[in-house]
């Protein structure tokens, strides 16, 4: 499969999550940028593809997320690959020097997904965010060639907040898988049971954690926002992009009474171009 026939491949994927609140490949980058996103972007869905796959049980989809891992290792060890969004990836390894850790890391969370379905607090929340995450960030600074640890550690903010936005956005769904991505310890304190997530609209001690966590993510997002101030060129409007889709998704949910139970809360287009537009020109001051 040549690069060009592969990253097509890839492109139907990103096409296919078009639902997706924070795509990585934004359509005003240069197209060197674009393939690599994609190619990042495309091999992190895979992977949570494998770990979400209806398969008989968690042993085959561990199973599938080892062959992936093998693959990747093959890789970085110069022998051949087979598996087509691997494939993809070569050129951006290769090209943008990624960590291998990063990528093994976003496979590791698949695993605890295997066996975590559920997290008494806040904290174990987060570090499962290092695996899930945050090293979807790491790879995008190594995309743009801005690597460096304070950097990185901006990054993790942001990262961590977006996943916390998404799992705030998909708490119905889920739930049907038989997931909990809210805190044991803040169902507790805001009354909110197991039942609670499965009723199809949001009661009111529901609503008021919802709102409690959204906040929460949204500090933790303006935490990592000076990382936009700390990149340049096409790097500082990517990033910024990232941070208005996660400002506009909770400005979404707010909008929704913090009821994400009915349907998947998204925020409108034009939302996400002020809050872009907003965090670009704040920069730049």
């Amino acid at each position: 499969m040549s690069q060009r026939t592969a990253v097509a491949a890839v492109r139907r994927v990103e096409q296919a999550r078009s639902r997706e609140n924070f795509p990585v490949a934004l359509r005003v980058l240069p197209g060197r940028y674009r393939r690599h996103l994609l190619a990042v972007y495309a091999y992190a869905r895979q992977v949570d593809d494998l770990g979400d796959e209806p398969l008989p049980g968690p042993a085959d989809r561990l199973a599938a997320l080892d062959d992936i891992e093998a693959e990747l290792r093959s890789l970085y060890a110069d022998r051949a690959v087979t598996h087509p969004v691997v494939r993809a990836l070569a050129p951006t390894v290769a090209e943008c020097r990624l960590p291998l850790d990063a990528l093994v890391r976003l496979i590791e969370a698949n695993r605890v997904d295997q066996r975590v379905t559920r997290y008494a607090t806040f904290d174990e929340l987060v570090e499962y965010c290092t695996l899930s995450a945050n090293p979807v960030g790491e790879l995008v600074l190594h995309v743009f060639g801005q690597v460096g640890w304070d950097r990185v550690a901006l990054s993790d903010r942001v990262c961590t907040a977006l996943q916390l936005v998404e799992h705030l956005q998909d708490v119905a769904e889920d739930h049907q898988r038989g997931r909990i991505y809210l805190p044991a310890e803040d169902m507790d304190r805001f009354d909110v049971t197991e039942a609670d997530l499965a009723r199809p609209t949001a009661s009111r001690q529901l609503r008021e954690l919802i709102e409690f966590e959204a906040e929460r993510a949204r500090a933790w997002l303006d935490a990592g926002a000076p990382l936009v101030a700390a990149l340049h060129g096409w790097a500082r409007l990517a990033v910024s992009g990232y941070l208005a889709g996660g400002r506009a998704t909770l400005d979404a949910l707010a909008m929704a009474g913090h009821d994400p139970l009915p349907a998947t809360v998204r925020p409108r287009g034009r939302r996400v171009l002020h809050r872009w537009l907003a965090a670009t020109v704040r920069s730049a001051g």
